[in-house]
């Protein structure tokens, strides 16, 4: 007879504040990698670099202040935050490069650096990086300092290839796809360990959803389709919100567990 949930798991599945790892799940974060390249793109270039960067931090932090203020996980305030970190994410690296000078291999490398002393830190303190175990403030906390680095570090990793390497967008993109199907295979196939598999799968989507949106927005002269920043923006920015709104409706990425106290709780 299958035993019923002890109190305690029972609460902590509540407080859980991340979405189920589904195919809804990848599908969503890779149009807001893509989205949160070609938003970063065109508000840099149309607006003054300082002010883009300004109203892409503060976006940031409101919406990690609504995430923090919310119990459980509500799926539009968490992509929101998702959406957020792309864009700033993106900033970042590029401001690292634009601004400062510095190549992409050594912010590459920064930041292959900083998302190593995110996980070290976090692992000793926590004694776990598993996304299931989000259900305190301090988990929660390590884990968008982990996205922000995952993000920061994509977009980095992805210039690199393109430019860096003279891959270009398309080949970027390729090659990443091919990648980020490595720890799904490894997953199924070599039982690889799925805490590994899912952040290696995790910082990949980043490089695979900027190049593709590169290639589709940048002009022909530099080897993308021409359609522009601002186009394929909004054309991702409405996926987005089609997505989430189908999670919403179906919640189709929370835990039956979850499910039930609601409804439990609201009858």
């Amino acid at each position: 007879m299958k035993q019923s949930l002890s109190p305690t798991r029972n609460a902590r599945q509540i407080l859980v504040k991340v979405p189920e790892i589904t195919a809804y799940f990848w599908i969503t974060k890779v149009l807001t990698t893509g989205m949160g390249e070609a938003t970063s793109d065109f508000l840099v270039y149309h607006l003054n670099q300082f002010v883009a960067v300004g109203l892409g931090g503060a976006g940031l932090v409101a919406s990690l202040i609504l995430q923090f203020s919310v119990r459980r996980y509500i799926a539009w305030i968490y992509w929101l935050v998702v959406v957020m970190v792309s864009i700033f994410g993106t900033m970042t690296a590029d401001a690292m490069h634009v601004v400062l000078g510095i190549p992409y291999f050594i912010s590459t490398t920064f930041f292959v650096v900083v998302l190593t002393v995110i996980f070290i830190a976090w692992y000793a303190v926590e004694k776990t990086l598993s996304i299931h175990s989000i259900t305190t403030r301090k988990r929660e906390m390590f884990y968008w300092a982990t996205v922000l680095a995952t993000f920061a570090l994509g977009t980095a990793t992805g210039d690199m290839t393109a430019t860096t390497m003279h891959l270009g967008y398309f080949a970027s993109g390729v090659l990443f796809t091919v990648l980020i199907g490595i720890p799904a295979l490894g997953y199924r196939l070599f039982r690889l360990n799925g805490i590994f598999a899912f952040w290696f799968a995790y910082i990949m989507t980043r490089p695979v959803g900027a190049s593709f949106a590169d290639w589709i927005s940048v002009p022909r002269s530099a080897g993308g389709l021409g359609t522009g920043k601002g186009l394929v923006s909004l054309v991702l920015t409405v996926a987005i919100f089609v997505m989430v709104g189908y999670l919403t409706v179906t919640r189709k990425d929370v835990k039956v567990e979850q499910l039930r106290h609601r409804r439990t709780t609201a009858g």
